[in-house]
């Protein structure tokens, strides 16, 4: 059996949740964003300290989905890439821009996205798939911002969530991953451009590759590129790659501290990519976050048993 959760860490998510709740006008529009996760009652029950009929499991499955940032044992680091795409989405956010930001995978952009959202009131963040449907994307979409969909058509829910957003104050809509949207779903998101033109901030984030996509789409002339390339100001804004100074830096926020681990976690976790297919003496150097975290632990374990 595991071990039971402590009144403490219940406090503690407790206290979470009302952060989360506090984003939205009412706990009805939070409980439709934890999609199914959890009812406004037990909604209520939580932040009026009445613990005993709501299970571990349950308490659980609201932290992961409200604080999914966050992982134990980990600390986050500023690094310059976490920091550029804090500063992106905070002038989106004050200005109501719309921007596209492309940075390798394992930069930490969506960690740094997260946490944003977390912390801001008004921000919506919603990770993009290969498999969404035009009214997947508009519905989960609805969702995470606490609309309810029920017996709504697409069009419909598209204008409910127009309506909604622009009663907010300096509302932040984040759609991570967003070069894995079909061609469908990107024209979908012309039509809720031009309902929230200077109205609501909006920002892609995603892997260079969309930009070797737009510039095929344009050169092929495909419906609807040239109207995508023209929202986003025609630039897509690239984000710092991590460093090696950043890497021992993370190493010692997260308890690693000898230098011969240090090096061997930066060791481990570098990598290089080809420069867009160019000749291999442009290949550039770079760190994937997840390979950085998965050497760390291993790094501490090894420290932890050569103690024995």
């Amino acid at each position: 059996m595991g071990h039971q959760m402590t009144h403490e860490r219940k406090l503690e998510i407790r206290d979470r949740l009302i952060q989360y709740v506090s984003k939205y006008p009412s706990q009805s529009k939070a409980a439709t964003s934890l999609k199914g996760v959890a009812s406004i009652g037990t909604i209520n029950s939580i932040i009026n300290g009445k613990f005993d009929s709501i299970s571990d499991t349950m308490f659980n499955a609201i932290m992961s989905h409200i604080d999914s940032a966050k992982t134990e044992d980990w600390t986050i680091c500023s690094t310059a890439a976490f920091k550029d795409v804090e500063t992106l989405l905070n002038d989106a956010q004050q200005y109501q821009n719309v921007s596209w930001l492309v940075g390798s995978a394992g930069i930490g952009k969506t960690t740094a996205a997260k946490i944003y959202a977390q912390s801001h009131k008004n921000v919506f963040y919603l990770p993009c798939s290969e498999d969404m449907h035009k009214s997947d994307f508009v519905r989960d979409l609805a969702t995470v911002i606490g609309i309810r969909t029920e017996g709504l058509k697409v069009r419909e829910i598209l204008y409910a969530i127009s309506a909604e957003l622009i009663t907010r104050e300096r509302p932040l809509l984040i759609f991570d991953e967003g070069d894995k949207l079909t061609d469908s779903v990107m024209y979908y998101f012309i039509t809720l451009y031009n309902a929230l033109e200077d109205k609501c901030g909006i920002v892609f984030l995603s892997t260079p590759y969309i930009i070797r996509r737009m510039e095929r789409g344009l050169r092929l002339d495909k419906k609807g590129y040239d109207e995508l390339h023209s929202r986003f100001c025609r630039k897509f804004v690239p984000i710092t790659s991590i460093s090696s100074h950043e890497v021992n830096a993370i190493c010692r926020t997260n308890g690693l501290t000898d230098e011969e681990h240090i090096s061997a976690v930066i060791k481990d976790s570098i990598y290089s990519r080809s420069n867009m297919g160019k000749k291999k003496d442009t290949d550039m150097v770079e760190f994937d976050m997840r390979r950085v975290k998965k050497a760390i632990h291993k790094m501490k374990r090894i420290a932890i048993t050569s103690k024995l």
